[in-house]
């Protein structure tokens, strides 16, 4: 049956590299598109009674249970890697998980959604600020333009001089939340093959949110929730709608899509895919809560994630400098390979904002 056989050799044909790129792209899209959604679900929770903790508490909670599954099938019964990497998944979940969504939560319930991420989308530039000042070398002109121009962004963003002020308190949960992602990264620079992304992710969720009810049980944490109806665009909806949304779409699905980009794209194109988190969150937040930040703080916007660009284009050129040192000496031993900077390898596993 010569129409079986064609059939069966399509079926098993592998797929063209230009196509797994281009699939691998779409996901990296849809994962950047349902990240940034979080600012506005939360702040339609926020306007209606939701403390932060409460709404960063539920997120964690039901994301952590959803993910607990493909987790348990990812490790296999190799419990020796949830043992062999402990640190690394507390930090994780406690940092870049609890901390860093209670902070940028808290910067969203004073500031537009746009500026708390575009506030937020300063941990690269914070990183070179840090290792500048640890390892005392300058860095390279590329990376140094990208960071000048990100700070000047910061200084657009924060409109200074307008008529609309943006509240100080704001600007400091905003950048708390930068300082938490930039240790995120430098938590997941490593590679690790020992412990599948998913299950990183899923122990990180469950610690965040053991952390945030610990927080509530003991008085640190002050949880309140409101049944009351929400707000989204021009419908009124309950207020499970945008829960499950923060929970399913923004959680969930964004972390298991972030974790196929990255797999298909490698990390370091997929963290160029993610800097539209930015472009998605300012849209839904125009289509559903009315929010766009002014002109003077969108080109603001521009300037800093032209200037994150740019120290990522850095972090691109510098291996293929040093391939090009070894392939061209002249039988003299070549240098020994830095290690991989934070940001070469900080998207393996996305944020959550």
């Amino acid at each position: 049956m010569p129409a079986a056989k064609n059939k069966t050799q399509s079926r098993s044909a592998p797929a063209s590299p230009r196509g797994f790129m281009a699939s691998g792209l779409g996901v990296a899209l849809l994962s950047t598109a349902v990240f940034g959604l979080s600012g506005s679900f939360a702040k339609a929770l926020l306007e209606t009674g939701w403390s932060t903790g409460a709404a960063v508490t539920m997120r964690l909670t039901g994301a952590a249970l959803i993910l607990a599954i493909p987790a348990l099938l990812a490790l296999r019964g190799r419990w020796h890697q949830l043992r062999d990497n402990w640190l690394t998944i507390v930090l994780f979940g406690l940092i870049g998980v609890a901390a860093c969504q209670l902070f940028y939560f808290n910067a969203v319930a004073r500031l537009s959604v746009g500026v708390a991420l575009l506030l937020e989308y300063l941990a690269p530039v914070l990183i070179v600020l840090w290792l500048w000042a640890a390892s005392r070398k300058r860095p390279r002109v590329l990376t140094l333009g990208g960071t000048l121009l990100s700070l000047a962004g910061l200084v657009l963003v924060l409109d200074l001089t307008g008529a609309v002020k943006v509240d100080p308190v704001g600007v400091l949960w905003g950048i708390a939340a930068a300082v938490c992602l930039a240790m995120y990264f430098f938590i997941t620079a490593r590679e690790n093959d020992t412990l599948p992304p998913i299950v990183l992710a899923s122990g990180g969720l469950m610690v965040g949110a053991a952390v945030m009810w610990l927080a509530a049980a003991t008085g640190l944490l002050p949880m309140a929730f409101s049944t009351a109806d929400t707000r989204l665009g021009p419908w009124v909806t309950p207020w499970w709608v945008p829960l499950a949304g923060l929970v399913i779409l923004a959680t969930v699905l964004a972390y298991v899509s972030g974790i196929m980009a990255a797999r298909a794209l490698g990390s370091k194109v997929a963290s160029f895919v993610s800097l539209t988190e930015v472009l998605f969150a300012v849209v839904w937040a125009w289509l559903l809560l009315g929010e766009l930040p002014g002109a003077i703080q969108l080109l603001g916007g521009v300037l800093i994630v032209g200037g994150v660009i740019l120290v990522r284009l850095d972090e691109l050129r510098a291996p293929a400098s040093r391939a090009g040192a070894y392939a061209g000496g002249s039988g003299q031993a070549a240098a020994a390979p830095r290690a991989p900077s934070p940001l070469e390898h900080a998207n393996d596993v996305e944020p959550v904002p």
